[in-house]
């Protein structure tokens, strides 16, 4: 739980250091969801892991001639993809973990898996508004954790929540600076 809070604390001042960080925590994160057969979870933990190596090399040579990648707002075509990709990957994978597994709560726990999944892309390109995608996704995540006893897990996920929120918000005040200085 450290070192999933400290990962979130890095990626709210924008630092690649989070990274590192979002890999051992992932890591560790596997063997938790499998024990409470979140299956998705696991298996969006080992996608959050490759992610951190996808994420670290982004935040610091993502930019314009292998530059820092600079926060910067999502274009509406690409919201459009992450929301219309999300619906049909939760409406697959939950029919097919409704069926053939004991997944518990398979259609929303596979909303939460996918929408995580992209909203990571969101935030490894550094794109403002991952922060609000964290914000539903990971408000929507407390219940289904509190559903399963994962007690722990669900107080770290309403953090995550005010994180969210503070990330906006500092993630806002530096792109607005960003424009100003360019």
């Amino acid at each position: 739980m450290a070192l999933a809070l400290a990962y979130l604390l890095f990626a709210i001042r924008a630092s690649a250091w989070c990274w590192p960080l979002a890999f051992v925590s992932s890591a560790l994160y596997v063997y938790v969801f499998a024990g409470a057969h979140l299956y998705m979870d696991a298996v969006l933990n080992i996608f959050f892991a490759a992610m951190a190596v996808y994420g670290w090399y982004q935040w610091r040579y993502g930019g314009p001639a292998h530059s820092a990648l600079a926060i910067s707002r999502t274009p509406s075509r690409v919201h459009l993809a992450a929301l219309g990709t999300i619906l049909l990957l939760t409406l697959v994978s939950g029919s097919v973990l409704g069926r053939y597994t004991n997944q518990a709560w398979p259609y929303i726990d596979s909303f939460i898996a996918w929408a995580s999944v992209v909203t990571t892309w969101l935030a490894a390109r550094k794109f403002l508004e991952n922060w609000w995608y964290w914000i539903a996704i990971d408000t929507l995540a407390i219940p289904v954790y509190a559903n399963r006893q994962l007690s722990v897990t669900a107080l770290l996920f309403a953090l995550y929540v005010v994180l969210a929120v503070v990330g906006l918000r500092s993630w806002t005040v530096a792109c607005r600076a960003q424009g100003r200085a360019a």
